[in-house]
């Protein structure tokens, strides 16, 4: 069991962006993305606010969010990053286990990242993370640069929605279907 005190709200902020941008996908009728909830046992509720402040993760969690888009199943999961190097401790074995076996049965699985000091969200197919997962298994890095990503997966700013996603997994599909 993992314990979780002050650290619980990371990414809070770019979850509620996700969250936003997932309610005018909804409705617009182009996705269908649900947040997955992470089930925790509280083992302390302060008195007086009746807030959790002290718990334990009852179980791994796989992805934070899933869904369909326009009939494609997708998976997907959201970290953020405060600096050019990606530190792959911040996925675990089981979420890339997960999206292997999502991907086969045919889904998509992908992780968006926000580059906070740069202010710019990053769509990272599976694939992708893949590779610098089996370099680091292999021995090699245990982390990627931002130099190293694809510059074609950042996402482009888009008025009225926080984080377009979906042209970038459109693009995504596109460059699935040249291989």
């Amino acid at each position: 069991m993992t314990a979780w005190k002050t650290r619980g709200l990371r990414g809070s902020t770019l979850e509620d962006m996700i969250n936003r941008t997932n309610a005018k996908y909804k409705e617009s009728g182009l996705a269908l993305i649900q947040k997955i909830p992470t089930p925790i046992t509280p083992i302390n509720i302060d008195k007086e606010t009746r807030h959790i402040t002290l718990a334990y993760f009852e179980q791994k969690s796989t992805v934070d969010y899933i869904g369909a888009v326009q009939g494609f199943p997708v998976c997907f999961d959201a970290k953020e990053c405060a600096v050019d190097t990606f530190s792959l401790q911040n996925i675990h074995a089981h979420q890339v286990d997960f999206m292997e076996c999502f991907e086969k049965q045919g889904g998509i699985a992908f992780f968006l990242i926000y580059y906070t000091h740069r202010d710019v969200f990053y769509y990272l197919p599976f694939e992708m993370l893949k590779f610098f997962w089996d370099r680091a298994q292999a021995g090699g890095r245990k982390s990627f640069r931002y130099e190293e990503l694809n510059p074609e997966y950042i996402i482009p700013k888009k008025h009225g929605i926080l984080v377009p996603y979906l042209e970038t997994l459109n693009k995504d599909l596109y460059d699935r279907e040249d291989i």
